[in-house]
């Protein structure tokens, strides 16, 4: 049985179905956990901190400012520099004081069990980070004469917080939003795990400048200094997801656009994206290679806009003439994204949206490539797209049951299609996923209702939008 919950971030409210025995189970097994890592970590380093009540104060204002500036994440999560500061403190500081900095100070939210959860998972990614520090120092590590000990150590600390910390986050996420994982770790932390690393040497830094005082006698001074820097390379990680998240809105600015010329196009193209995605996902073995083959899919009948909607919606047969004007939306298509290359769009979206009409034996268009001179990514749309055709029907050509479109494409394998992905498409098919049958496929994007009265709302099934609020987390 799914709960339904709501919450409010400024003006939007965002509402979620989850089963809650799973969240509330994690939540609560990540508490606990803390609690007992917490209570082992006083009971075996029962040592005094050396630092005087303004340092706990100072670290704690770092900690909660690191927290405060986050970068919100496409998918339900944010990112900070917590793990800067905690790592630093980490150096200076009792094993047990360290993760409980990390649970008591952080920005309060209107959520008692969000506010639990990431409180306690940046606290468990502490401690653990906390004891893999003291291992090395209790363990030196020698290279030589050079003592390798604090770089080794903190490094594979930054790594132990990154790894915990990204694991419970995306877990919660999954349970909450039924995303995949693989696409959750893509849009949220892929392209951030490198800064880890790179970043890591700076906490030691900091920790080092913080004991050995270069201005006024006090180390806070420099620490203070390269909060600067700080600050600003947070703005990668904030370009990086406001770049992708321009993408996905102008993803939807030219469909819209598109289905404003023709009803069906935007759900035309949405089935042709799924399937894209999933032959290409079975093809390469690769989630970020589908990603773009499905974005790339999105547009591929882009230069249809250019295309008058009396001959797009014509019933009867088309002439020569109005045939060859159907057929340049390929180079339309291109022609309309052309400013936007190599700055939003790269090499793979124009190739799907030029060739998408070749054919395996030659007799496509625009160019009449054949076999493998037709680049792969345009041959898994192409495929795709056909399939759709066949299956949604035109005004001037009743609609194939999804048996006779297999038939179809299958009799087509090594003529119109290439031959392997036609095997590995039937092999699809036959594991029934929910693209084979169009009325399912519409059922379940907006509800059994006909296509004539869809409205034009995003696919229910789409990732939530990158405005969507949702998990707050600390650093993941």
């Amino acid at each position: 049985m799914l709960a339904t919950l709501s919450f409010s971030l400024g003006t939007k409210k965002f509402v979620l179905e989850l089963p809650p025995f799973k969240v509330f189970a994690l939540i609560l097994t990540t508490f606990l956990f803390f609690v007992g890592l917490e209570l082992y970590l006083l009971h075996a380093f029962q040592q005094s901190s050396r630092l005087s009540l303004w340092d706990l104060i100072f670290w704690a204002l770092l900690i909660f400012w690191s927290v405060r500036l986050e970068v919100r994440l496409p998918l339900s999560a944010s990112v900070s520099q917590l793990f800067i500061f905690a790592l630093a403190f980490m150096v200076l500081a009792p094993p047990w004081l360290v993760p409980l900095w990390s649970f008591l100070f952080q920005p309060r939210g209107d959520i008692w069990y969000k506010q639990l959860f990431n409180r306690s998972q940046d606290a468990l990614a502490t401690a653990l980070a906390t004891l893999t520090w003291l291992f090395f120092q209790k363990n030196p590590l020698y290279l030589g004469h050079l003592n390798l000990s604090a770089g080794v150590g903190i490094a594979l600390s930054a790594l132990v917080f990154f790894v915990v910390n990204t694991f419970l986050v995306t877990t919660v996420i999954y349970f909450s939003t039924q995303t995949p994982l693989r696409e959750i770790w893509r849009k949220n932390f892929g392209w951030v795990a490198l800064s880890y690393l790179v970043l890591s040497p700076l906490a030691l830094l900091l920790a080092r400048a913080y004991e050995t005082p270069l201005i006024g006698n006090w180390g806070g001074w420099t620490v203070l200094f390269f909060l600067i820097p700080l600050y600003y390379s947070r703005y990668y990680w904030d370009e990086k997801v406001r770049l992708e998240q321009a993408f996905d809105t102008t993803l939807e600015v030219l469909m819209n656009a598109l289905e404003a010329k023709e009803q069906e196009t935007r759900f035309h193209s949405e089935r042709v994206a799924d399937i894209a995605r999933d032959l290409a996902r079975a093809h390469y073995k690769n989630e970020a290679k589908a990603q773009e083959i499905y974005r790339a899919a999105r547009l591929h009948d882009i230069g249809k806009i250019a295309i008058p909607e009396a001959l797009l919606l014509k019933p009867g047969s088309l002439t020569p003439e109005e045939y060859a004007l159907i057929q340049s939306h390929t180079t339309k298509g291109v022609k309309l994204l052309s400013p936007a290359k190599k700055v939003a769009f790269d090499a793979l979206v124009y190739n799907v949206i030029l060739y998408h009409h070749e054919r395996w034996d030659g007799r496509g268009y625009p160019e009449r490539l054949a076999g493998q001179d037709i680049p792969e990514e345009a041959r898994i749309v192409g495929l795709a797209d056909a399939y759709e055709a066949m299956t949604a029907g035109r005004p001037y050509r009743k609609a194939k049951t999804s048996e006779e479109a297999l038939k179809e494409v299958q009799e087509a394998s090594g003529h119109q299609f290439d031959p392997k992905l036609v095997q590995l498409f039937t092999e699809l098919w036959h594991q029934n996923p929910i693209w084979r049958d169009r009325e399912a496929y519409l059922a379940a994007k907006e509800g059994s209702v006909s296509r004539s009265t869809l409205p034009p709302h995003s696919s229910a099934s789409d990732l939530p939008s990158p405005s969507e609020p949702g998990q707050r987390t600390s650093e993941g």
